[in-house]
């Protein structure tokens, strides 16, 4: 039988290293040979942007989408090539605005995790729109900020309801910041969030697919040493819970390559972040977790595309609330219920039987990569484009050690 070649778009910005790790990676496979014994091929393109006819049939089978969370013209090529052709994306593009954080605190409060105390408040400044004046003057209610900040507590977090990279959040300890911050605040929308104070661990999970890695994550850090390489940081059922949320999230919106924050404390999850478009999955930042979040990259887009998983649209939030308004059931029943609900929606034992038959070797292929010195000349160009000159040394030790790490702990 011929060979079946399958085509997946990388939509990207500005990053370079993990596109360029995927494509290597795809070329060390090579040929996967499938149930019904065809071989396939699984070609990375990087996607150009340029006038689409509705009607043009694209070539891709799966999109990696990094871009189209800020960039619309990509944003309405995802979504016609879904509604019209069925090609497969990581993350739908029609619950984007999921990820400007507000309904997706909505969508988990409703679910019954323990999201802290939020309020959403009106703009500090007006919008530039020739009906504002009339509508606030009709129907905006004079609120006072700091009665509502009094309802939540202090100390608390102001953070852009849509926002990312930690870009406009202050931490509110008394009345003087919080009118500081909601000055400063001008033309966004904010959310008022009750801190978790006193927390044991802020675990950083990264999911792409069905696999999940969960990371101890220090945020005051900077961004190379926030990772923190740590395998015995959580108890067996915080992290079990961790990994249960984070799946949650993914299938309940359609995501697929998204990260999640939480913050542990005593027996509690508070999951306080955890709507990514784009996550990080830099060299610099992932370091020792590299490799796994290429090789979760690699299984997944070709178990959609060899398979021929299609794509899923709708969404099953009756399903999801089901459980969460059954009042017969415990906090834990319904983590386990949801669990159910995301194994089926990531076909969990379907993949790993695929990767067990069809992807046998790719751990291999990823150890030998990082071993090899087109990974280290990759590693020496991502320092060399991140850092200034004078810190190229530093950082190619710092990386270099933290990778010679992975190796050996991988005991081939």
């Amino acid at each position: 039988m011929a060979d079946v070649e399958h085509t997946i778009g990388m939509l990207l910005g500005t990053e370079d290293d993990w596109p360029r790790a995927y494509e290597s990676l795809m070329r060390r496979l090579g040929l996967v040979t499938a149930a019904d014994g065809r071989t396939h091929r699984a070609r990375p393109v990087r996607v150009t942007i340029e006038p689409f006819n509705l009607r043009d049939k694209p070539r891709h089978d799966l999109v990696i989408d990094r871009l189209a969370y800020w960039y619309y013209h990509p944003r309405e090529w995802l979504k016609k090539i879904a509604l019209m052709d069925d090609v497969y994306l990581l993350n739908s593009p029609f619950t984007f605005q999921s990820m400007e954080k507000h309904a997706a605190y909505c969508a988990m409060m409703r679910l019954g995790l323990k999201v802290p105390e939020t309020v959403l408040v009106p703009y500090k400044n007006p919008l530039e729109n020739s009906r504002w004046a009339y509508t606030a003057a009709r129907y905006n209610r004079p609120f006072d900020l700091e009665a509502t900040a009094a309802g939540i507590g202090y100390p608390m977090w102001m953070k852009p309801y849509d926002g990312g990279a930690w870009v406009g959040v202050s931490k509110i300890r008394d009345q003087e910041e919080l009118h500081s911050a909601y000055d400063a605040s001008g033309e966004r929308l904010m959310h008022l969030q009750a801190s978790v104070e006193g927390y044991d661990v802020f675990a950083r999970s990264l999911s792409i697919g069905p696999e999940t890695m969960v990371m101890r994550f220090r945020p005051e850090q900077p961004m190379h040493a926030r990772y923190e390489v740590d395998h015995d940081f959580l108890s067996a059922a915080a992290g079990d819970e961790v990994v249960t949320i984070s799946r949650l999230i993914n299938a309940f919106f359609r995501w697929e390559f998204n990260s999640c924050e939480s913050l542990v404390r005593g027996g509690d999850v508070h999951p306080i972040d955890y709507a990514n478009a784009c996550p990080d999955v830099s060299l610099t930042s992932l370091h020792y977790y590299f490799p796994w979040a290429m090789t979760a990259l690699v299984r997944w887009t070709v178990y959609c595309v060899v398979t021929g998983r299609r794509p899923r649209l709708d969404m099953n939030t009756a399903g999801y609330f089901a459980i969460a308004d059954d009042p017969d059931q415990t906090y834990t029943e319904k983590l386990e219920g949801y669990r159910e609900l995301t194994d089926e929606y990531f076909e969990i034992e379907k993949y790993q039987e695929f990767c067990g038959k069809h992807l046998g070797t790719i751990d291999g292929i990823v150890y030998d990569w990082v071993d090899s010195d087109e990974f280290r000349s990759l590693l020496r160009e991502t320092v060399r484009a991140m850092y200034p000159v004078h810190e190229h040394e530093k950082f190619l030790a710092h990386f270099g050690g933290l990778i010679d790490a992975w190796i050996r702990d991988q005991g081939r």
